[in-house]
């Protein structure tokens, strides 16, 4: 891959795309950022934004927000990889979830697009505890998940803009699925246990059932919302991404970051400062 052409980072004001575009430019690559308010604007909702955005790039990380599960997500996908192919990009690096039907039907769009591709299927971010939607209930010192006792491999997104900036850069991640996780197994009671040590405040878990969690979600925003991450919850959360995955070794050569590091980092940062 050449230096001469940008790299488009659809997303680039987001968790994992503002990472991937700081690392990008740290490596001496031209990004062209993937956002309504940038030069060359990219909008999922208006599809004449997006041959304008991908014209001339090398390649291009795939982030669709809110989430794969929400209905049209696919099509989109489906057409902007077609449109990718014939422009003639280089490649697509697609962020994707674990244990998430839809997540996998636009994996699958990918794989069959005709464009070279890497997948980038990630575990439950660490983030979401430090600079996400519940970073207000860290602070308030209650999270309350439809997630019962099962424990997931929580992951540091800074190691997932890693893999993804590696895999945009480098032609040896090809057709490769990675499966990014935290390097063990946590039950959110635990995940609450370090983030009070670190934040020094009480935070407690309360499991909750999916119609709890849906009534919370309708409150903060609508009940559209709250139908697509109750059911996104409703697979991811139960049990079926109790493993580790080998991902970020097979991407980067190294361990991922473990839930501590990430907590004792993001204090360290003042994630958990608040005006008391």
């Amino acid at each position: 891959m050449h230096h001469d052409h940008p790299i488009l980072v659809i997303g680039a004001t987001g968790k994992t795309g503002a990472r991937i575009t700081r690392l990008l430019q740290a490596r001496g690559e031209t990004v062209r950022p993937g956002a309504r308010n940038a030069a060359i604007p990219f909008d999922w909702d208006d599809d004449s934004t997006w041959a304008p955005a991908l014209d001339g790039v090398k390649a291009a990380y795939v982030s669709y927000f809110p989430d794969l599960a929400f209905p049209g997500a696919a099509e989109k996908i489906e057409a902007l990889s077609a449109l990718a192919r014939d422009m003639g990009t280089g490649r697509l690096v697609l962020l994707s979830g674990r244990g998430e039907t839809h997540a996998k039907a636009c994996e699958d769009i990918i794989r069959n697009a005709g464009v070279d591709y890497t997948l980038v299927r990630c575990s439950w971010f660490a983030q979401n505890f430090s600079e996400g939607y519940l970073r207000d209930p860290v602070l308030g010192g209650m999270l309350a998940l439809p997630a019962g006792t099962v424990r997931e491999p929580i992951v540091d997104v800074d190691d997932i803009a890693e893999v993804a900036a590696a895999a945009l850069t480098e032609d040896r991640h090809s057709g490769e699925l990675y499966e990014i996780t935290g390097p063990r197994l946590l039950s959110f009671a635990e995940a609450a246990e370090e983030l009070a040590q670190v934040t020094g405040r009480p935070v407690h878990y309360r499991p909750i059932t999916l119609e709890q969690f849906h009534a919370a979600m309708t409150a903060i925003g609508g009940s559209f919302i709250a139908d697509v991450f109750t059911h996104v919850c409703e697979e991811a959360l139960d049990g079926r991404n109790e493993w580790l995955g080998d991902g970020v070794q097979r991407a980067l050569g190294r361990e991922p970051t473990d839930f501590t590091e990430f907590c004792r980092r993001a204090a360290a940062s003042g994630a958990w400062a608040s005006a008391a």
